[in-house]
Parts: C-alpha cells; structure tokens; sequence
C-alpha cells in the first residue's frame, strides 16, 4: 500500500483514478471511502476544486505551470497540504514526505522563491491539525496492549548482547537488522524468519540503521552499522557484500541518519568524545562537534524545529539543507548537549543525570523540543529544549536503563502520545506518563536484559482482499536482549 501512495504522489498532476476531467462531489467520498483515504468528514467542494484544476487540461499545465501566479501559488500549497495529510494519517515520516515534495519541485521545475523551505513548511503546518484524528490511526490504548500482549515471535542467530534493532519494508516484506557483541550484523525477514549475516566487523558492533540515502536515491537496500573497531560500514542486502566504510573515530556507539535531504547526512558518537557528521554520498566527515568530557553513548537527529529559539533566524537552509534541525548527545560525562546541524554550535546542555547518559531520543508532534533521555543512574527523564530544563524525572527501575522510546500509546482522548517507554538490565520494560512523575503505568517483567527496543507497525499476514478490505496494522513492541534473542510483542 505504502509503494503504491508514493507511486501516485511522485506524480503530482496526474492524481486521476477515476480518468475523468473532473470528479462530482459523490465520486470523491466514494473513492476516499473504497481507498480508506477520508476516513473524516471533509470539505469535498475545497476538494474537487483541487482535483479540477490538475486534471483538466493537464498536458498544457505541465508545459506552462508557473507558480508566479498568486493563484497558482495558493492551490500549489493546498494541494500539497492536503496530500501531505493523508501521508501523515498513513503514518510516513517526515523525511519520506520531505523527499515526494522535493520531487515535485524537481520534476516541475518550480522556483519557490516566494516561500522559503516549502517542504519543511508543509510538513510542519500540516503536523499541528493531524493530531484530531490520530485516535484512530496512529494511537492505540495502552491498556488495550497490556491486557492482550503476548510473546508473537523470537528470532535467534546471535550469540551475545543484541546492542541495537532497526526496521523497515522492502518491496512488500518486512524485516529487522540488529547489531551484536558477536561482531555481526544480521537481517531477518519478519514474516518468515529467513536471515542473512554480515561478517565484517572485527568488534562488537553497537548500532544499527537502515539507510534511506540509499533507498531513495539508488533503489538500494543497505544497512549501515557502528562498532567498536573504529568503522562505520554499509552493508548491500541483495549481493550481500559491504559498500562503504567510515574510518576516523576510536569505537563507535551510535549512528542517526539525517531526517533532511533523503538522508544524505550521518551522525556519530565514539568513544573518543566526539561526534562526527559525514557526508554519505562523498563519504567525507563535514564536521567534528567537540565538547563532551567523555565517551558519546548515543545520539538523535531532531525533526524540523521551526521554534528554536537559540537557531539560526535566516531563511537561508545553509550549506547542507540543516537550518532548523539539532544534533542531541549523551554521553558517559553525564550530560546531554544539543548542537546545532547547520552553525555547528552547541546550544543546551543538560546536567541532571547522575550516571553515564546511554539512550537520548527527541519527540515528535507536539514533543518536538523534549528529549527523554535513559541512564546508569537508573533513571528516565524529560528534558525541555526551550525552557532549558529538566521537566520530568521517572524512578523505578532498579539497573541501569539502555533504552528508551516515546510509545504510540495513550492513556486518554487527548489525541496524542502520553506514554513513554524504557528497557533496562533490570529485566523489565516499564511504561510512564509523561505529563506525571508518579508510578509507572505498567511493568513488563521478561526473563532477560533490555538493551535495545523499537515500536514497529508490523503488516498482518492477510492476503490481498483482506488486505484491502482491513488496511489495518499491529502495534508490536520489538526489543535485543542480553542472552542475543530478539523478541516481538503483541
């Protein structure tokens, strides 16, 4: 479904299942209806006036199409709003909407100088409304998963601590990529368990990615991956064969690609204090941001952050297209620090925790300027990007906390996430609300160490009619282990 929606976006103007020069207001609920597209109650007038004006006459508004005209301009950005809320309501990410509309610009030719950062714009514009509807497609009730939840799928093949997981789909299959003290990288087919291994590494390997620089610009299904033996490699699933590697760090432990420009950029932190930021497609390291007094365990890549008060004020995008985006560290000298991607400065540091700082992710939505952060000192926290503090501190675990996740859980109607998530060597994954530091919601006991977690939207395995007439996904919560097991929960 999710290639078949980039297929029709990537062609703007030729948005006409129907093949007619223009749709009657029925025509277009029956159709979002049959394609679970409006799945609202929306203005259908606003939307067959869109629908009209790039279908009729098409071939000549290809040729002449000029967004000069102010008219033009309005519907342009209409248009785009409106797709990009679909996408939103079918869950894509940012960086994946980011890259259809820089297509369209490409392709059309358009020259935005009458808006600054147009993609940007409209994926940020469009994120403030979608949080009406996502009760129904993005959030799920977190009692529901504690109640019903069970142990769906193990996945066995490394021999030691699974540092690091990832997920995403290839051509209609879903699979999973890990890292392991083992010194390998794997992928697994999540439907039939079938795996491959990457033997390249001469040292634990701390993290792993899939790498969307590839896929979007090559077609290509590569995983890239950090260790301790000073490299960063990418891996080509298909001819199972390494393509690149990242020479410069001493033992790296985390790795984040770009959310900007189909993730052209990579971030690193090493044990040698720093992090680095490498171009992946000349494989040249841009920039060093220096600062930490020890090892960076982690570190995250913030979405768009139109607000920052302490970013660059221009409208200019700047050297790699990273103007309103940061850079968020932890590291074993107990801090977290926040770096500017485009002027390369550091902007916050936060100084709270009490031990070394091992898992730092940034929000979305409404979140977008919090961090959570997870620790040695067994703690969980919330950090305010704006404000410049420490929000929230959340105590319960009893060892030392490796992960932490925002969940797409919620405890209430509000429309959006409350529910955050943390694994810990403590054998337990415990769920928190947010907007309280009171107990946890709810205390996952499993029989082995958390080091890693992700929540994925794992497809059911129903066949096409089913497919077409359900549309629906299960929220399952996926997490590596001490003992080199991978389990999904469901």
């Amino acid at each position: 479904m999710r290639k078949k929606c980039l297929l029709i976006l990537l062609l703007p103007f030729k948005f006409n299942p129907m093949q007619t020069n223009g749709f009657s207001k029925n025509q277009i609920l029956q159709y979002g209806l049959q394609h679970k597209i409006i799945n609202f109650k929306v203005n259908l007038i606003f939307i067959c006036e869109l629908v009209k004006v790039f279908t009729l006459n098409k071939e000549k508004q290809m040729d002449q199409l000029c967004l000069c005209n102010p008219l033009m301009q309005n519907v342009f950005v209409l248009y785009c709003l409106f797709i990009v809320f679909y996408l939103r309501l079918k869950q894509l990410k940012e960086e994946d909407i980011q890259v259809i509309i820089q297509h369209w610009i490409r392709i059309l030719n358009i020259k935005l100088g009458w808006i600054h950062e147009f993609d940007k714009i409209v994926v940020n514009y469009v994120s403030s409304f979608v949080f009406f509807f996502h009760l129904t497609t993005t959030f799920f009730m977190l009692n529901t998963f504690r109640s019903s939840s069970k142990l769906l799928k193990t996945f066995t093949g490394h021999t030691s601590y699974v540092n690091s997981i990832d997920y995403s789909t290839f051509n209609g299959d879903q699979f999973i990529c890990s890292g392991s003290d083992d010194k390998t990288v794997r992928i697994w087919n999540v439907d039939n368990k079938k795996s491959q291994s990457f033997n390249g590494h001469s040292a634990f390997v701390y993290c792993v990615k899939f790498s969307p620089y590839h896929y979007y610009n090559h077609r290509q299904n590569v995983i890239c991956s950090s260790s301790l033996d000073k490299t960063i490699r990418f891996w080509n699933i298909k001819h199972n064969k390494q393509l690149q590697i990242f020479n410069g760090h001493t033992g790296i432990c985390s790795i984040k690609f770009s959310p900007f420009n189909g993730g052209r950029y990579l971030c690193s932190g090493s044990y040698d204090n720093n992090i680095h930021l490498w171009d992946v497609e000349t494989s040249k390291s841009l920039h060093v941001f220096d600062g930490h007094k020890g090892w960076v365990l982690c570190v995250d890549i913030s979405p768009f952050q139109s607000k920052n008060n302490n970013s660059d004020k221009s409208n200019n995008t700047g050297l790699i297209g990273g103007n309103g985006y940061t850079i968020c560290s932890g590291s074993w000298d107990k801090t977290i620090r926040i770096w500017d991607v485009e002027t390369t400065k550091q902007l916050n540091v936060f100084k709270g925790h009490e031990d070394w700082v091992r898992s730092v992710k940034y929000g979305s939505n409404k979140l977008v300027n919090m961090i959570l952060s997870g620790s040695e000192d067994n703690s969980v926290r919330l950090w305010d990007i704006r404000s410049d503090r420490q929000v929230q501190v959340f105590n319960g675990h009893t060892d030392q906390v490796f992960a932490v996740e925002y969940s797409p859980f919620t405890m209430d109607n509000s429309g959006s996430s409350n529910v955050i998530c943390s694994g810990s060597i403590d054998k337990t994954i415990r769920f928190w609300d947010i907007r309280s530091n009171k107990n946890q919601l709810y205390v996952m006991k499993v029989n082995e160490k958390i080091l890693c977690l992700k929540f994925i939207e794992l497809k059911e395995n129903l066949n096409n009619n089913e497919r077409q007439l359900n549309g629906d996904n299960c929220i399952n919560l996926c997490y590596g282990s001490s003992n080199g097991l991978i389990r999904f929960w469901g």
